[in-house]
């Protein structure tokens, strides 16, 4: 072993030293394999050897990285892998980890109670609230403060892990839809000129006919599995409303006044990193969040946090996999971007009408699907651009495609566990709290089960 890193160094030595990174229509299906081998160790791993994955998760899916990352340089050249690599980690890892550092930091110093006991009745109430506050906060901020609700709440029943299931499907991700702030690819399109209120305007029906939709089935699958609790007596006792942990409140709020001010700022001077063009408003932002969170460990109570049963170790899972995930997606967006002259062209080809006209059924399914795999953000903006990108047409003429668009890429993200950011992480602290959460395949079995059916009938009316 002692000769491996004199070998591994030989190795990139015998490489061209400086390349550029190569455009998305020099590269094949065959650079998408390693991603799909992080999404087969995240499957199957934990259902054939699951000590194995919880005790080495990050250097299995490190080896694929690695793997991944030695044969681009193989390729293209070792300047080539390391730009992809620094642009992945400044424009992607970074700012997705320290907002969810910063959230999660803050939720986890807020505790709510309340006259939540775990009923059909109550856990639709938190599933609405929650739903609802995504726009506001954004479906992360409201994931991480309402799962805590949910799960104290029904801590004393067995059956459980639908009502997770479903909190991801409403609060981690339908119910982003109302603002550029519940979800990234809303903000995407409110920085390339899509009005703020836009989808208020434009996207509030979709989120009352499948949230409305979601809610009535979450209460008649919940009343199902309620009458065969038998520990009823060990429901928690109503409490008034309460909200502990106030100082954190403020906290919240700055999250949500840097990421708009990094968006307001895109314009405005940048600096290079490692050869990557970074705007300063965005390094004020990241650097912003990760000083809140650390303010927000200051100022709170050690007893909420206790309380809230809160832990470490959902964040260090999530910064572990999403690094090598945004490392190994990296080709497949670049595929993707390259658009009718990528790869996946002929998947691109689908989306317009034979005139020409944006096909909005098409837009839906296919912006979807591929928000649930990749990064919604940079597939929406993908799709935007082939609608025209002019964003006065988009909201005019052209408002049923964004329309289609828009839900595709938020509501589809609650199709996959790494769909949309919070998705992840609900489902680690859920396990952290003792619910079996299905596996990744097994996860969409629910999704595709349930949601498939109602997108296709929503569909079918854009």
């Amino acid at each position: 072993m002692k000769f491996f890193p004199l070998v591994f160094g030989a190795f990139f030595l015998s490489m061209p030293a400086y390349a550029e990174t190569p455009h998305g229509s020099d590269l094949s299906l065959f650079w998408g394999m390693p991603f799909v081998g992080i999404l087969l160790s995240l499957a199957f791993f934990p259902l054939i050897r699951p000590t194995l994955w919880h005790n080495h998760y990050g250097k299995i899916v490190g080896a694929i990285g690695a793997v991944f990352f030695a044969l681009f340089s193989y390729s293209f050249g070792f300047r080539a892998a390391f730009d992809t690599l620094m642009a992945a980690v400044l424009h992607e890892y970074i700012p997705f980890v320290s907002l969810l550092f910063a959230l999660f930091t803050i939720s986890g110093g807020i505790r709510i109670t309340g006259p939540f006991t775990g009923t059909p009745k109550s856990n639709v109430l938190i599933l609405a609230i929650g739903a609802l506050l995504a726009s506001v906060i954004g479906t992360t901020g409201a994931s991480m403060l309402f799962i805590t609700v949910l799960l104290r709440a029904n801590q004393w029943r067995l059956h459980k892990k639908h009502t997770v299931i479903f909190f991801i499907f409403l609060v981690a991700n339908v119910g982003g839809c109302l603002t550029p702030l519940g979800d990234p690819p809303l903000f995407l399109g409110y920085l390339h000129g899509v009005p703020f209120f836009w989808p208020l305007q434009n996207l509030s029906h979709g989120l009352i006919i499948v949230a409305g939709v979601l809610l009535f089935f979450f209460y008649i699958l919940d009343s199902y599995y309620f009458r065969f609790e038998t520990d009823k007596q060990e429901a928690p006792v109503k409490d008034k409303l309460r909200l502990y942990g106030k100082r954190n409140i403020p906290l919240l709020a700055s999250v949500i006044g840097l990421v708009l001010m990094s968006g307001i700022g895109q314009d405005d001077m940048h600096v290079m990193i490692f050869g990557i063009s970074k705007a300063v408003s965005d390094i004020v932002r990241d650097v912003g969040l990760i000083l809140i969170g650390m303010l927000s460990i200051r100022v709170s109570h050690k007893a909420d946090r206790q309380k809230n049963h809160f832990s470490w170790e959902p964040i260090l899972e999530i910064a572990k996999i999403f690094f090598f995930i945004f490392l190994t997606v990296s080709p497949v967006v670049m595929i993707l971007h390259a658009g009718t002259e990528g790869a996946l062209a002929p998947l691109i080809a689908l989306s317009h009408h034979a005139d020409g006209r944006p096909d909005n059924f098409a837009y839906f399914w296919l912006s979807g699907l591929l928000s649930s795999f990749l990064d919604n953000a940079p597939t929406y903006l993908v799709f935007f651009h082939m609608a025209g990108g002019d964003a006065l047409e988009l909201v005019g003429k052209l408002g049923h495609t964004l329309q289609a668009l828009s839900f595709g890429a938020v509501f589809m993200g609650a199709m996959t566990y790494i769909g949309n950011a919070p998705n992840f992480m609900v489902r680690t602290i859920a396990e952290k709290r003792g619910v079996k959460m299905p596996s990744f395949f097994g996860y969409m079995l629910w999704s595709f089960g349930i949601l498939g059916p109602i997108f296709f009938v929503f569909s079918l009316f854009l």
